[in-house]
C-alpha cells in the first residue's frame, strides 16, 4: 500500500497553506495498492517532534476501503474524524514552536470497520486496530514556522 500527496514528496516540506500559518486545511493525498480483503482504512497523522510528546494533528478511520484519494481541505464522507491534541476534531495544521518537525501520515488498511465515536483519541484507535492490520504506509512531511 503506498500514502502519498501531491503538494510534498516524502520527507519534503508541507506547503504554509496546509499549517496554521496558511488556511489551516487539510493536505491532499493519494492511496494506491490498497489490500484484497482490506475493510476500512484509518489515517493517523502525529508529530513525534512536539516538545510534549506525540502530537495528534488529524484521525480518521472507517475510510472505505476504495478510496483512491483524499481532497484538500476535505474528509471521506464515511469516515469518522476523531479527536486531535487541539481538542477539536478535524484537521489541526502544524504549527511547531520552534525548528523542524516531522509529521507522520501513518494510513493502515484494515480487515473490519470500528464503531469509535468521533471523541476517541489516539490511544483509543490503535488499541481498536491492533490485530487487525492487513497493510500500512507511512508518508512524512516536514515544516518549520519561518
Amino acid at each position: 500500500m503506498k500514502l502519498t500527496s501531491p503538494v510534498f514528496g516524502n520527507n519534503g516540506n508541507i506547503p504554509a497553506k496546509y499549517t496554521c500559518d496558511g488556511e489551516d486545511i487539510n493536505p491532499p493525498l493519494s492511496i494506491a495498492d490498497i489490500p484484497q480483503g482490506a475493510k476500512s482504512l484509518c489515517l493517523i497523522v502525529d508529530d513525534p517532534d512536539a516538545p510534549a510528546g506525540d502530537w495528534v494533528h488529524w484521525t480518521l478511520w472507517n475510510i472505505a476501503p476504495h478510496t483512491n484519494k483524499i481532497e484538500e481541505n476535505s474528509a471521506p464522507v464515511e469516515a469518522v474524524e476523531g479527536t486531535t491534541d487541539f481538542g477539536k476534531t478535524g484537521w489541526g495544521g502544524p504549527c511547531p514552536p520552534s525548528g523542524t518537525h516531522r509529521y507522520q501520515f501513518k494510513l493502515y488498511a484494515l480487515d473490519t470497520n470500528f464503531p469509535l465515536p468521533s471523541s476517541s483519541r489516539k490511544n483509543e484507535i490503535e488499541r481498536a486496530i491492533e490485530g487487525h492490520i492487513l497493510d500500512q504506509s507511512l508518508l512524512i512531511g516536514l515544516y518549520q514556522r519561518k
